[in-house]
């Protein structure tokens, strides 16, 4: 039940941020929209820790993280898919910044930040995937408790990976430039700083109340 009810957030994401676009172009629009979706489905899972750590209320919604998580992998890997395919066309230098020019009648990287922020989504992707291919009791059980929560505590990493991934495309990508048109500023971009603001703030609060009750109780830092 707790996937049917992430994968229809997930869907509705999408559909909410497509229909928020109407002026883009329908390829560009959709991959934006999946990307965003799957920005929003790691805000939720990441949120969830913090907020039971500050209020016992949120206690009861942890079971979530687990479902949200390997959505917004999967998500997320659609969102990559998306790119490489109607963006890079499969091509590894189109994915780092490199087109050609018929001008010059060569390659040449035309984008010096765009394949930076593709390597640095891409790895992001890679550990989400990781994430949610062990985002099971069975995996649980075979890693033991001590490595998986080594492990699954990566989920911060992933998170300042994609803030660094969506932060080019919203704020550098699609600036005024001398060789392409660019659309209008997303209006994505202040909900962007509010909710990442917000979610490294309830991990700052969630670890200041932990290590004063470790304080509290006489436990080494």
């Amino acid at each position: 039940m707790r996937h049917l009810v992430t994968a229809g957030i997930a869907g509705a994401a999408v559909v909410g941020f497509w229909a928020s676009r109407p002026t883009w172009s329908p390829e560009m629009r959709l991959w934006k929209a999946v990307g965003d979706a799957a920005l929003v489905l790691l805000l939720l899972a990441l949120a969830l820790g913090p907020l039971a750590r500050l209020d016992r209320r949120f206690t009861r919604w942890l079971a979530w993280r687990r479902q949200l998580g390997i959505w917004f992998a999967l998500v997320a890997l659609a969102h990559g898919l998306l790119v490489v395919h109607g963006w890079a066309r499969w091509s590894l230098r189109r994915f780092l910044g490199y087109e050609m020019v018929p001008q010059l009648g060569r390659e040449v990287r035309l984008e010096p930040g765009f394949g930076l922020a593709n390597v640095v989504g891409a790895t992001a992707l890679a550990f989400a995937l990781v994430l949610a291919a062990t985002s099971s009791d069975r995996a649980l059980r075979l890693l033991g408790a001590p490595a998986w929560k080594w492990l699954h505590h990566g989920a911060r990493f992933v998170f300042y990976l994609t803030l660094l991934h969506v932060g080019y495309f919203l704020f550098v990508h699609y600036t005024l430039s001398f060789h392409k048109d660019v659309p209008p500023p997303d209006w994505f971009r202040l909900p962007f700083v509010i909710s990442g603001a917000a979610l490294m703030g309830l991990q700052i609060a969630a670890f200041i109340k932990t290590a004063g009750k470790r304080s509290r109780q006489g436990v080494p830092a």
